[in-house]
């Protein structure tokens, strides 16, 4: 049967059958501004929302790590009804992009709010914002993750696309890590060297991000064409039910969504912790911040392109392997020089440190979003339904379980430690706290993510022997 299905993998490819779609490169780059909107609005959030509720709004880390637990099981129930909705309508606008519209307004407006100091220290003000911010993410987010796999079968094409998306994604990184603390200077020039700026700052950098970033997801509107899409007659029977149901009978996407939880947490824990890091462990200015975060996605700009050839030399499970391994050296030589004193003196070696983990890390986390579309194809190859939308609600599912590690997980450690928001310098036991979750607790996860992807079991070929079935089905 496996050799019946290459055969006709090949004899589509070659053939360039309906569904194997070429893209131009404004099409890719149009669906990369997707990610890179995204980015600057959920990685702001991502990295500095629990320093701003600490150090700014005014909660403890604890009851921020509380609230971050709450609206993450709110997701659990509301993802879900999204993914339904979403394969079972079809808006005049687009069946996935017209959400980058629809979600993408009031997404820009949560974000917004959730800097806003209007209601300071008001734990119900935190939680609407924040919570209507994540359900207007995921109205966002679902559809356009399900959008990849609407825009064509073809392997090769979907590698490219992720490259590039990825490429996006991380120049949205970029802005973010390296570009928030240089603009709260421009809004509050005092003298402080630290991030703890006035909220006025915060709730005009967070405006800028948000603007740009919404006019980013309406570029990514107009270049998108669905082609591989489901009939409506074969999507109105879609229930909510059938998300759980896929998880059960569809392996490789069970394995994926283990990867996403450990894949997003320890990224989500290492960037949540980073303004923390170099604050209170090395003392240093918002420059420096400013340099250490942004090297978490300069590698991207690097290696990304590279993906494609780095997959064929040494295939894909292989090039997961090289990247994962590479981020926990890079994690083990961060905390040794910030366990010496003669060496983290030498700021030089911390960058190094911190582009080192950041290159395995961007890589690997980059290229699983290619292996999505590869699972929803699986999913239809097995059971003849191309949910798209369930099958991104369940991976946003743990992608969000992942990054709710990144405000539950410091929130409780830095309580933990006796973190205290007053005071300029901590106790050794809080700064020996905040290099846990820089390091040690982010290698743990990198480690168990290696072992979870050394049980996906699609190849290249098996996927586009899978593509080629059900474009013969069709046909038939």
């Amino acid at each position: 049967m496996d050799t019946q299905l290459t055969m006709n993998g090949n004899n589509a490819a070659a053939a360039g059958s309906k569904g194997f779609y070429k893209l131009g490169w404004t099409q890719r780059i149009g669906f990369g501004a997707g990610d890179l909107a995204q980015n600057l609005i959920y990685q702001t959030i991502s990295m500095y929302l629990l320093f701003f509720y600490t150090n700014v709004y005014g909660l403890e880390p604890a009851v921020a790590a509380i609230m971050f637990l709450i609206v993450r099981i709110v997701d659990v129930i509301w993802d879900p009804l999204v993914g339904t909705f979403v394969d079972k309508h079809d808006p005049k606008l687009g069946k996935y992009r017209a959400y980058l519209v629809l979600g993408g307004i009031p997404l820009t407006g949560f974000a917004i709010l959730c800097f806003w100091n209007g209601f300071s220290g008001s734990l119900l003000y935190a939680y609407v914002t924040y919570v209507g911010l994540s359900m207007c993410y995921t109205l966002v987010n679902v559809p356009y993750g399900a959008l990849n796999a609407s825009l064509t079968r073809d392997t090769n094409e979907i590698t490219i696309l992720t490259s590039v998306r990825m490429f996006m994604a991380n120049v949205g990184g970029l802005a973010v890590g390296m570009g928030i603390p240089i603009i709260l200077k421009i809004f509050d020039p005092s003298e402080t060297t630290d991030l703890s700026s006035s909220d006025s700052a915060w709730f005009i950098t967070m405006t800028i991000y948000g603007v740009i970033g919404l006019a980013l997801l309406i570029f990514c509107f107009t270049q998108c064409r669905e082609r591989v899409v489901m009939d409506k007659s074969e999507t109105e029977n879609v229930k909510v039910s059938d998300l759980w149901l896929e998880f059960v009978r569809n392996k490789p996407l069970r394995v994926l969504a283990f990867f996403f939880i450990t894949a997003f947490g320890l990224m989500a824990i290492s960037n949540s912790a980073g303004a923390y890091y170099i604050n209170y462990n090395l003392h240093g200015s918002a420059d420096q911040l400013s340099i250490f975060m942004g090297l978490g996605s300069i590698p991207a700009f690097i290696f990304m392109p590279m993906i494609p050839k780095i997959k064929r030399m040494v295939g894909k499970k292989g090039m997961f392997y090289i990247f994962l391994m590479t981020a926990v050296i890079g994690m083990g030589l961060l905390y040794m020089i910030s366990m010496i004193d003669a060496l983290k003196e030498h700021m030089w070696l911390v960058y190094v440190a911190q582009f080192i983990k950041s290159t395995g890390i961007i890589v690997a986390t980059g290229y699983m979003w290619a292996l999505v579309p590869e699972v929803i194809s699986y999913g239809e190859y097995t059971h003849g339904k191309r949910i798209s939308g369930i099958v991104n609600a369940l991976t946003g599912i743990f992608y969000k379980a992942g990054m709710a590690l990144g405000g539950v997980v410091p929130g409780l450690v830095l309580q933990f430690v006796h973190f205290d928001m007053e005071a300029p310098v901590q106790t050794p036991f809080a700064e020996q706290g905040i290099l846990w979750l820089v390091s040690v607790i982010p290698a743990v996860l990198l480690l168990l993510a290696m072992f979870i992807i050394s049980k996906y079991e699609l190849d290249d070929d098996r996927i586009d022997s899978i593509n080629a079935e059900i474009e013969r089905r069709h046909k038939a």
